[in-house]
């Protein structure tokens, strides 16, 4: 659905959610299980559709920017649910959802918490996955309802492997949604010193590549089809003051 297919919230935010004959769905009575959602990528977009679509869920908003979060006091949900969300959540803020405050990352935790997990599965050849989990004031650091591995190719590149880890997020989280609505999924607690942390600035760096550094040739090839990821240009190196885009298309041979 686009945007103008649902009613905005004053400060910009979605509210509610649309039904097929083109009115509003509200709460009824306190008997539905109400959520405030923060997205929104293209994952983030099926979650929300799958949420609002689910009868016993209400879905009272959806926020994508840090300014509008003040709407999560006024509704007081019983669960904040992230997909997509760009910004950190302040811990006062987690601390109103009544049943907790839940986040789907395109990660296997504790492996590449932070910005681009796709791309450091592929660098750092680190296991691959979704994980569904409970957010906490660090970042994707909380306790775990569910993950999921994905499986990887040396034929990937990081827009291969970005969209198979898009479709398993969606998949995990209608699986397993209808046991923590019910008040019966469990969590795990994740190992602090385990795992790896990635911020954009290192994906800034590992844009940048030098002409006169040597690596190993399957270092290189992973590194370049990790920053694969057309339309965008991402890998580059700079030659006589011309910076050149750099792309790399893996082909597994025919049998």
């Amino acid at each position: 659905m686009s945007d103008g297919e649902r009613d905005e919230t004053d400060d910009g935010g979605r509210a509610g959610c649309e039904r097929d004959d083109g009115h509003s769905k509200t709460a009824d009575s306190g008997s539905e299980t109400t959520v405030v959602f923060l997205g929104l990528n293209d994952a983030g977009q099926r979650v929300y559709e799958y949420l609002c679509d689910r009868d016993g869920v209400f879905v009272h908003s959806l926020l994508t920017t840090r300014e509008q979060l003040r709407v999560v006091e006024a509704a007081g949900p019983d669960y904040l649910v992230s997909c997509g969300y760009s910004h950190i959540v302040p811990e006062e803020v987690l601390e109103i959802p009544a049943e907790g405050c839940l986040n789907l990352h395109p990660a296997l935790l504790p492996y590449n918490r932070g910005a681009n997990p796709n791309v450091w599965s592929i660098v750092e050849g680190t296991p691959a996955g979704v994980t569904l989990h409970y957010m906490d004031p660090g970042i994707d650091t909380g306790d775990i309802v569910a993950q999921r591995e994905v499986e990887t190719d040396f034929s990937d590149s990081g827009r291969d492997l970005y969209e198979r880890l898009k479709d398993a997020q969606v998949d995990l989280f209608q699986e397993v949604w209808p046991a923590v609505e019910a008040g019966e999924a469990s969590a795990l607690s994740q190992d602090d010193d385990a795992g790896t942390y990635h911020t954009t600035d290192e994906f800034d760096d590992l844009c940048e590549l030098d002409p006169d550094e040597s690596m190993p040739v399957g270092a290189l090839l992973d590194q370049l089809r990790a920053l694969t990821f057309p339309p965008y240009d991402n890998a580059y190196v700079e030659i006589d003051g011309e910076r050149y885009f750099v792309e790399v298309d893996i082909k597994r041979a025919e049998e």
